[in-house]
């Protein structure tokens, strides 16, 4: 081997060596965590209740009969605008109105039983005052037994006398209640708006509106000139709803335009205890929310599906960091659990456990991340407001979710290159 050979290996031996020990040292280096990094600045934040539910007028009524039959006249369609005690129907009257015709004869037989009695007991009176005069002026013609007798008869026909006028009064009551029974054949409208709903037609039989309520509703009659929008909200969201609230509806009908309304009554019971009794342990809890529309369009009909955002608090101005930024680690030994804030999720309070507080991760000149704990406010769309813990123009890892789950303190990190073109396209498909 000669001289030249032996130098040309030993420098391909150096070169090699060299190249290991700066991967050694490169794969020995702490790798750099790609991250987003933002800086701490004021916003305005909104916050905010999203929940669903139907359009309805403030003031309906369902229109049920009191007494069964057929119906022979239907004055009014459906659409119509009537008044409040305009005719809208009317129940075959035959049988109601042959009961008033029983009712009337029996209180005039009442009324001649009376008068029959009174005579009686009027005779009867008159006969005793008789015999004591006699027996007064002549004892040996009346004898005590007679008089006793007399007497008698006037208490028994003054008692007669007494139930013939209850019995007038009771046939007069039966007469009230058959031309009432009759008086409920004919319906009329209890207030004005437009009939919404009509469930009959003519010749259909009408039952008692005690025997179903669902099955006896005739009609609906509904006040349009103030409509409101019904909306469910969960029970961990209706304690920061207030009555005056403001709220952007969306009504799916008009999905090009909004609309504004106001908070006027929050239930004070659920809505699945109302209608199951009591709400199971596993079963959703929601309480309805009543909104008045702040004028609707004229095209808007009762139970249109509509959104409803209600506004719970407002701040402008205010210091304010992503949501997704905020995550919750140990004071004295940060773990690496998955602890972020998911996106649209309320903030956990502050002390979550013994140790447990929720912070963010501040980025140094050095580009390492140090947990800061920090207090927050409310929570806006994407942002909660900053009350303490950071100051304005601080840089914090504002994302992803997966990096601030794994992040550590004292961690090294950089900002994350922007997707590109083909990236943003698998994204997006």
């Amino acid at each position: 081997m000669t001289k030249g050979v032996k130098i040309g290996i030993a420098v391909v031996v150096v070169a090699a060596l060299s190249g290991l020990a700066f991967v050694g040292a490169k794969r020995s280096r702490p790798q750099a965590a790609e991250v987003r990094i933002e800086a701490v600045e004021a916003r305005d934040l909104v916050a905010s209740v999203t929940a669903s539910g139907k359009i309805q007028p403030r003031t309906k009524v369902d229109v049920s009969a009191d007494v069964t039959g057929k119906i022979v006249r239907l004055a009014v369609k459906e659409g119509d605008m009537v008044t409040r005690g305009q005719f809208l129907l009317q129940i075959d009257p035959e049988q109601p109105a042959a009961a008033v015709q029983r009712a009337e004869a029996a209180l005039a037989s009442a009324k001649a039983q009376e008068a029959q009695t009174r005579a009686n007991s009027i005779q009867a009176t008159r006969n005793y005052e008789r015999l004591r005069s006699i027996q007064s002026a002549t004892p040996t013609l009346v004898s005590v037994e007679e008089v006793e007798q007399a007497k008698t008869a006037t208490e028994v026909n003054a008692a007669q006398l007494e139930a013939a006028r209850y019995s007038v009064e009771q046939s007069n009551a039966n007469l009230r209640d058959a031309k009432q029974s009759l008086s409920r054949t004919t319906i009329v409208a209890p207030m004005s708006g437009k009939i919404t709903r009509l469930r009959v037609q003519e010749g259909e039989v009408a039952i008692m509106g005690t025997l179903n309520k669902d099955a006896a509703t005739l009609l609906t009659i509904a006040d349009l000139s103030v409509y409101e929008t019904k909306v469910r909200v969960d029970e961990t969201d209706v304690a920061r709803v207030k009555i005056g609230d403001s709220a952007v509806v969306q009504i799916d009908a008009f999905n090009d335009t909004t609309f504004y309304g106001r908070v006027v009554e929050i239930s004070n019971s659920s809505v699945s205890a109302t209608a199951s009794g009591a709400a199971s342990a596993d079963q959703a809890v929601d309480f309805e929310v009543k909104i008045e529309l702040i004028n609707p369009p004229v095209d808007t009909r009762p139970d249109f599906s509509a959104t409803a955002k209600i506004i719970t608090d407002t701040r402008l101005k205010v210091l304010s960091i992503p949501i997704i930024a905020l995550t919750v680690r140990e004071n004295e030994s940060l773990k690496t659990e998955d602890t972020a804030v998911a996106v649209g999720r309320a903030a956990p309070a502050k002390q979550i456990g013994r140790t447990d507080v929720e912070g963010v991760f501040v980025v140094g000149t050095d580009n390492k991340v140090t947990f800061r704990p920090v207090k927050v406010g409310i929570a806006g769309e994407r942002h909660f407001e900053v009350l303490s813990g950071i100051k304005a123009g601080e840089n914090i890892v504002a994302g992803t979710y997966q990096a601030i789950r794994d992040l550590k303190d004292g961690a090294l990190v950089r900002t994350a290159p922007p997707p590109t073109d083909a990236t943003a396209k698998g994204k997006t498909s």
